[in-house]
């Protein structure tokens, strides 16, 4: 029969503790980071959205003459007007409700020939607030049109 010493028996209770708070702390972490990322994704996806629909616009209203519409392009390529199509994608985001949706928000047109290039740039706000990591960050969605296809 083998004797058991007294005192060499180690006390481990309570040891699991700690291990276990700290997974749940690292578990709500990685859930905070990835409900942000996603809250970032969506905004971006939801202003890339927008600027699609501000570049048709753009590309529409911001063809150089009203000839186009009566008796179409003819031989020549179709042109766009920055000035025109900015004033265009303006309205538009201010029809849709852009600016009350997206508080901050502004945008940029960039026109190359037949081609209109708009960005959109708005705040998202991280619903969760992970340690050491800021609050909310600004995020850009682009869309393009083309006026003229070929």
């Amino acid at each position: 029969m083998a004797r058991r010493r007294e005192g060499s028996r180690r006390d481990e209770r309570g040891s699991v503790t700690p291990l276990i708070i700290g997974f749940a702390a690292i578990l709500l972490l990685t859930i905070a980071v990835v409900v942000d990322a996603s809250t970032a994704f969506l905004r971006r996806q939801g202003l890339a959205t927008l600027a699609e629909g501000a570049a048709l616009q753009g590309a529409d209203l911001g063809a150089e003459g009203t000839e186009v519409y009566d008796g179409g392009l003819g031989d020549q390529p179709l042109r766009l007007t920055e000035s025109v199509a900015r004033a265009a994608v303006a309205d538009y985001l201010r029809d849709v409700g852009a600016y009350r949706d997206h508080p901050g928000l502004t945008f940029s047109v960039a026109v190359d020939g037949a081609r209109i290039e708009v960005s959109i740039t708005a705040a998202a706000d991280f619903p969760l607030a992970v340690p050491g990591v800021a609050s909310g960050a600004r995020v850009t969605g682009t869309g393009s049109a083309v006026a003229d296809p070929e």
